[in-house]
């Protein structure tokens, strides 16, 4: 993705978390914990890697992205596809990717990366203020 800005990497985490899983350290229950919704968004709005999954190595994982910022409003925390975040870098003010790696088969989830896309914020310019509704 051409705009992406401050990205972090959680590989070294995951491979820490792997090997405790290895092990014995730490259960399958802790790790292959996806929710049913995590699971739906993998389905609908990830994007299927050629990579097996860790844990169980039957099913291919699947990327998805979640979305968060001030200026998204109600879309705020949304799992969105690749092309939709092309869409939104063009269109809306910085805001931040958070990248889940899933496997719909067992339920293993990892935080694989973020980053920030949108219009970087001018550094003169103040952010906007919400007005806050007044109350009778």
């Amino acid at each position: 993705m051409p705009g992406r800005r401050s990205v972090v990497d959680y590989s070294l985490h995951r491979r820490s978390v792997l090997r405790d899983v290895q092990a014995g350290r730490t259960g399958l229950s802790e790790v292959c914990d996806a929710s049913p919704y995590l699971t739906r968004a993998a389905r609908y709005h990830g994007r299927q890697t050629d990579l097996p999954c860790p844990v169980c190595r039957r099913e291919r994982l699947s990327l998805v992205n979640y979305v968060y910022g001030e200026g998204l409003g109600h879309v705020s925390g949304q799992a969105k596809t690749e092309a939709e975040l092309v869409r939104m870098d063009a269109a809306q003010e910085e805001f931040s990717v958070y990248t889940v790696e899933v496997c719909r088969g067992c339920g293993w989830n990892h935080l694989d990366c973020s980053f920030v896309l949108g219009a970087e914020p001018d550094p003169g310019r103040q952010p906007r203020r919400r007005r806050r509704a007044a109350t009778d």
